[in-house]
């Protein structure tokens, strides 16, 4: 178990030093994840940025995922959603239309923040606080696909097995510290996992990029 999002991050740092990454921009998925974001950044010489990705939601169980959307409106949908009750074309346009609201709101936050880090090129460490269902992830991963970075490191405390292995096909490596058989809810992972609000990830961001690393030549593109 981790004391807290920041013990975490500590000990994934730790596991990611060895890659050597030179000057990675360090992608985290907000709110939580820029907490773990943050400390990644700082320990590794990165460079924070958020990505934005919201998931889509069943429609009787708001807190099940059966997709989600990135914030170049790319869409993932779970190979069960169709068979989840409720979900038809009207309603995930709907669920869609609310998400992309969302997204927006959040671009006008945290870009006020900072702006959008330019990745093509360079190592990109993509991480969050936890993965539950990975659908967040995946949306982060087509977001990420059409910037063209030179190597995708997924990187997170926790996850379930058989999503890590979804992970493996789709990014250069993968780093996690606790993959367990069961996984109820990330937070019985953690010893403190107070929400994260929005002005303090807003916070993080901000002063992640007061500190400056110094951004050698972009690596050779492995892709």
């Amino acid at each position: 178990m981790f004391r807290n999002r920041e013990d975490a991050a500590l000990q994934l740092a730790q596991r990611l030093k060895p890659l050597e990454l030179k000057a990675p921009v360090v992608l985290a998925v907000p709110r939580g994840g820029v907490v773990i974001g943050a400390v990644l950044a700082r320990e590794l010489g990165g460079e924070l940025d958020v990505v934005l990705a919201r998931k889509l939601r069943a429609p009787y169980q708001r807190e099940l995922a059966i997709g989600a959307i990135g914030e170049d409106g790319a869409v993932y949908l779970d190979p069960a959603a169709s068979r989840i009750e409720g979900v038809t074309e009207a309603y995930l346009q709907a669920e869609r239309d609310r998400q992309v609201a969302e997204i927006e709101q959040r671009r006008r936050l945290f870009r006020s923040a900072a702006p959008a880090v330019d990745v093509t090129g360079r190592p990109v460490i993509l991480t969050d606080d936890g993965i539950a269902t990975g659908s967040t992830l995946f949306a982060a991963l087509h977001v990420l696909a059409a910037q063209k970075p030179g190597e995708v490191v997924l990187a997170v405390p926790v996850a379930p097995p058989e999503t890590l292995e979804r992970f493996r096909a789709k990014c250069d490596r993968v780093v996690c510290l606790l993959a367990p058989e069961y996984l109820g809810a990330i937070s019985q992972f953690y010893g403190d996992f107070t929400q994260v609000e929005d002005d303090e990830a807003v916070r993080l961001l901000r002063e992640s990029r007061a500190v400056k690393p110094a951004v050698g030549p972009a690596p050779e593109t492995r892709r």
